[in-house]
């Protein structure tokens, strides 16, 4: 059974049913998108190997983005602030702050994240796994940026912390 209902009612998604993403890194199983929250979130989860690089640099306009480490250990940068995700930890990135993420140097990394507010990005998971997997280009990734609400911006601090992983 799949509960996808809108305006408040409950959403359930079924492992089982859940459809996947997956990329030489990492997989990630979409949960709920915006469509089926009436807007409220959109919400997915992510399993990534060792030495996975989950996502550089960017920021969001209008959302919120939540992590909770399920286990693992997950690298992340907040603004100019590199530090490490553990089981159990919970993050909240509010809009206009870069941030990004990665499995910690020699650890894997399962993690739930959510958007508040919601809007479509199952699409740009979708549109990641194929650049990853070398079926679409990085100029779609550019081109999406104001459809997604992900902004990718440099940061040297972040640049840094994956060379000192490498």
């Amino acid at each position: 059974m799949k509960i996808t209902e809108a305006g408040g009612r409950p959403v359930l998604t079924r492992h089982a049913e859940a459809e996947t993403c997956a990329d030489p890194s990492s997989v990630m199983t979409l949960l709920a998108d915006s469509d089926s929250t009436a807007g409220g979130f959109t919400s997915y989860r992510s399993t990534f190997a060792k030495g996975a690089v989950g996502a550089p640099a960017h920021f969001h306009t209008k959302a919120t983005e939540l992590f909770f480490v399920v286990s693992g250990s997950l690298q992340v940068l907040v603004g100019e602030e590199v530090t490490v995700l553990e089981a159990g930890d919970f993050l909240a990135v509010p809009p206009h702050t870069p941030h990004a993420f990665a499995a910690a140097p020699g650890c894997e990394a399962d993690v739930l994240f959510v958007f508040t507010p919601g809007m479509g990005r199952f699409d740009y998971l979708r549109l990641l796994g194929r650049v990853m997997r070398g079926e679409a280009g990085a100029k779609e990734i550019a081109a999406s940026a104001e459809r997604f609400d992900n902004h990718y911006v440099d940061s040297p601090v972040w640049r840094a912390a994956l060379d000192v992983s490498a």
